[in-house]
Formats: structure tokens, C-alpha cells, sequence
């Protein structure tokens, strides 16, 4: 977590493709084992700006799936060749006679001494496909899909957690009347949604347009399936609701701009550890799913895809006085993610058991699907990295400090990322430098505060340097990923 004197020149710009100074080995790079490459990196696609992960350095290449562990032979000889072949060739036969899509890349592990325990080969990872036949109507309450994918992405959430549903008529989404709905609908809908169950349902008035009216009740089909259009909600009533309890902040004064967090102040900034070490933060949403980055699980570190490789630590405010730890059970890398760019910088980690919430472990609240973080907005980034862009040690303190949502068109200047920052990221800091987010506090929180809970604006990806003038951190906007967010834990607690 980096501070900086804003007064200090910027560092020079170049108006031509250049080759940069390679970058010094960072705290990821000894904590994975990898060293520096020996030519200078040149990433063609931000010009003159070297795009630098918070994390993994050097920039880590194109994700592929990989079957060894490590260094070892694959699957054992002729039989393994033979296996996957077998296995090639049922998944183009799938694939002419249903038409396959990729859902998700996840890995998960057997861990014994954990105290779980899967039944599979933790060092193989395995590509995800769905299967669905070419008469699959989306939302319609009926799983035509493998892994059902055509009923994941049927439920978002408004400006005050006004519920809506999509309809299988015409794909639009339309609230939902409150008339008829009661507990039972809430807590099939959260737990559709992969939570454990419904946390608060309110009403909301004053809605004059069309909506959706639940019909029946069968806790065994998907919600989308209950509903039925109307023209209008009896008396203008939609409902609100609300999954889990979030973003709630124990009552502390704070000091503006980079100090060491209180405990309790931040409780759903958590710390992943590789084999024993820091290496990312997270973000806790749920009881189940924490959300990170995934260049925190690059390609070249075969077992850091090894779920029983990570543990995460809540409710820490310094990395000597850890708790004990929640164990990974999976972990989900977006299929969308493109390392070269860091679009789509996401990955979710499922837990081996339920965390109990209290004062100092506490979820952030996930945006609603319109939400918008106007430019100047102040929000907060958090996490244990370093405090100084050459350091290759991250703090032993959780630091936090204050930054401002900036405009992508103005981070997209040629002085700033000359267009290196897509639709699905955000900028926060400040352009003039000083204080931003660093090397080690990658998967981290940007949270906002909105009617008074905190909410998760981004996740902490890239930048160039740290608290440098015209080069803000870069974090992963979640209301692109939301329906990506959702559609996983569904499919995770099925």
C-alpha cells in the first residue's frame, strides 16, 4: 500500500514503442520461486506504459490447461495417452451433437491433513465444458444444460436490492410483485443464487410498469420458473431483497490516507498464503466465496492451482498474529480472463466450510447491476502489500488508504494508460500520485461507501508502478462481472 510524495516529477514519457527497464524480482516472484527474465519485456499493447500485475511478476503468458505436477511425467505412459485421446474425442462428439461452451476453468485438491477431502487428482486441471441441446430456452425454469448455465444468469439485483427476473418470453429482466412472494421464495432465490439463505426482504413502492407474480411454490425448480408476467404489481409493490448481512464497518475514526488498519475495520479484507506466505488478498462475499484476482494463479506455477496449496486468513490486521485458517476447496479462474491484457481479472474461491461471521470477519456487499461510481467518488483500497514499488517484502500491517474513482477517459488518456483500460476495469487513486495500491495487495478490496454499507466497487489488478503521477491502480470493475459472479457460486452450490 503505497504513499508517495505527490510533488515529486513524473516519470518520463516516452512518444514511441520502447523497450523498458526490466522490473526488479518482487515479493510474488520469490514466494512462487521464479526469477526475472533475462530480456526486457515489451507489451505492445499500452504503449509507451508497461503494464505491471499488483502480483505476479513478470507478467505471467497466455493461460493454458495444464496435466502435470510440476515436472512429472503425465498421466503414467501409453495408458494416459491413450485415456486422453478416449477423452478428446467423447468431447467432439459432445460438442457436434449438442454444441459446447466453455463455463468456467476451476481446480480443485485432496488434502488429507486438512481435515477434507476430495476424490481426484489434485494436480490436474480440469477444463469445465457445458453441454446443451440446440432447443434450450434460457430462464424458463427447466435445466436443458449439463451444468445448467441456460438458468445461471436469470436473476440481478436494482437500486435497493430490488429483485428481478428474467423472462423467458423476450430475455427481459422485470421486478418482481410483492404480492404473493413470502420467506420461502426469498430463501429459494438466495440460495439459487449460492447463498445460504435469505438475509431481509422488504417492499418497495411506487413501481407502475410491468412485472412478474410467483404463481406456485416447489423449492426443486428455479424461481424464473414460478413467476408469470402481469401487467402491473398490485399496488405498485416490488420486492427488495437482500442475502446476506454486508458492508457493515465497525464504528472507528479514521486517519485519511495510508495508515495501518484497525482490526475490525475492513472485515472482509482477508489474506491468501501459497505454501505458507502471502501472496494476494481477497475479498470475503459470502459464507462460502471469496473473490481475488486471477493473475494471482498464473500459468507458469503449476501448484499454485492446487487448492490445498492455499489457506485464507479473515479477520487479520497483521500477518504475526494469524487465526486459523479457512481451507480452498476450489478455485475458479473466469474464462475470460486474457493475461496479456488482465480483462476480466477475476477468480472465486470456494471454501471448505461455512465462515462465521462476527465483528471483525464480515462480508463486503456486492453492487447492484446498474450501479455507477461517478468520477470523484472516495472510496477505500486495502491490503498487505508493499509500501514501496522497488521492496520485494510486503507489509506485516494492513494498511488502507483513501483514493478517488477516475474517469476511464481520462485513464485512458495517452499521458495515463493510452487506452490500455477496458469497460470492465476501473481506476481509482489520484493522478497526481501519492497513494495508491502495490505489489501484494493484488485480489484486494475497492470498496465505496453507498446509503451507508460498504460496497465492493473492484478488485485490486494492475498498474504501472505504485502511487505514480498519471498511473492510478487498475481493479477488475465488478458490476461487469457480476452475472460471472453469480452464475458460479449457483453452479458451486447445486
Amino acid at each position: 500500500m503505497a504513499k508517495y510524495d505527490p510533488n515529486e516529477p513524473p516519470p518520463p514519457y516516452y512518444s514511441g514503442p520502447i523497450y523498458p527497464q526490466l522490473p526488479p524480482i518482487g515479493h510474488e516472484d520469490l514466494v512462487y520461486g521464479l526469477t526475472p527474465p533475462s530480456t526486457p519485456r515489451y507489451l505492445p499493447q499500452y504503449p509507451p506504459v508497461v503494464v505491471v500485475p499488483r502480483v505476479t511478476q513478470p507478467l505471467p503468458s497466455k493461460r493454458k490447461r495444464r496435466c502435470c505436477r510440476d515436472n512429472a511425467q503425465c498421466y503414467g505412459g501409453t495408458g494416459g495417452v491413450l485415456l486422453v485421446l478416449g477423452l478428446l474425442a467423447l468431447a467432439i462428439w459432445l460438442g457436434v451433437r449438442y454444441g459446447t461452451r466453455i463455463t468456467s476453468i476451476f481446480y480443485k485438491a485432496e488434502d488429507n491433513s486438512s481435515g477434507y477431502s476430495n476424490t481426484h487428482d489434485e494436480s490436474v486441471s480440469i477444463q469445465k465444458h457445458d453441454t446443451c441441446p440446440n432447443t434450450t430456452i434460457h430462464c424458463d425454469g427447466i435445466k436443458d444444460c449439463v451444468f445448467g448455465s441456460d438458468e445461471s444468469i436469470c436473476i440481478k439485483f436494482g437500486a435497493g436490492n430490488s429483485l428481478h427476473v428474467r423472462t423467458a418470453a423476450d430475455g427481459r429482466f422485470l421486478p418482481v410483485c410483492y404480492s404473493n412472494w413470502n420467506k420461502p421464495y426469498s430463501d429459494q432465490t438466495c440460495a439459487q443464487l449460492g447463498f445460504a439463505s435469505s438475509y431481509e426482504t422488504k417492499v418497495l413502492s411506487g413501481y407502475r410498469s410491468k412485472g412478474l407474480t410467483m404463481t406456485t411454490q416447489d423449492s426443486n425448480q428455479y424461481i424464473q420458473g414460478l413467476a408469470s408476467d402481469n401487467s402491473s404489481c398490485p399496488n405498485q409493490q416490488t420486492v427488495s431483497l437482500q442475502c446476506v448481512e454486508c458492508g457493515r464497518q465497525e464504528s472507528i475514526s479514521r486517519i485519511i490516507g495510508g495508515q495501518v488498519s484497525k482490526l475490525g475495520e475492513w472485515p472482509w479484507q482477508v489474506t491468501l498464503h501459497f505454501k505458507g506466505s502471502h501472496v494476494c488478498g481477497g475479498v470475503l462475499i459470502s459464507q462460502n466465496f471469496v473473490l481475488t484476482a486471477a493473475h494471482c494463479f498464473p500459468e507458469n506455477v503449476n501448484s499454485s492451482l492446487v487448492a490445498s496449496k492455499w489457506k485464507v486468513y479473515g479477520g487479520v490486521v497483521s500477518l504475526t498474529e494469524l487465526p486459523q485458517p479457512y481451507h480452498v476447496t476450489r478455485i475458479i479462474l473466469s474464462e475470460n480472463y486474457d493475461s496479456s491484457t488482465n480483462d476480466h481479472d477475476i477468480a472465486l474461491l470456494k471454501l471448505a466450510s461455512p465462515v462465521d461471521f462476527n465483528d471483525k470477519v464480515h462480508p463486503a456487499c456486492l453492487p447492484s447491476s446498474d450501479q455507477q461510481w461517478r468520477d470523484g467518488t472516495e472510496c477505500f483500497t486495502s491490503g498487505f502489500g508493499t509500501t514501496d514499488a522497488q521492496s520485494s517484502s510486503v507489509s506485516q500491517s494492513l494498511r488502507d488508504v483513501n483514493v478517488k474513482i477516475i474517469d476511464s477517459e481520462v485513464c485512458n488518456t495517452g499521458v495515463s494508460y493510452n487506452g490500455g483500460v477496458t469497460k470492465n476495469m476501473l481506476c481509482a487513486g489520484h493522478m497526481g500520485g501519492g497513494k495508491d495500491s502495490c505489489q501484494g495487495d493484488s485480489g484486494g478490496p475497492l470498496v465505496c461507501e453507498n446509503n451507508g454499507f460498504w460496497t465492493l466497487a473492484g478488485i485490486t489488478s494492475w498498474g504501472s508502478g505504485c502511487a505514480e503521477r498519471h498511473r492510478p491502480g487498475v481493479y477488475t470493475r465488478v458490476t461487469s462481472v457480476l452475472p460471472w459472479i453469480y452464475s458460479k457460486m449457483m453452479q458451486e452450490m447445486s
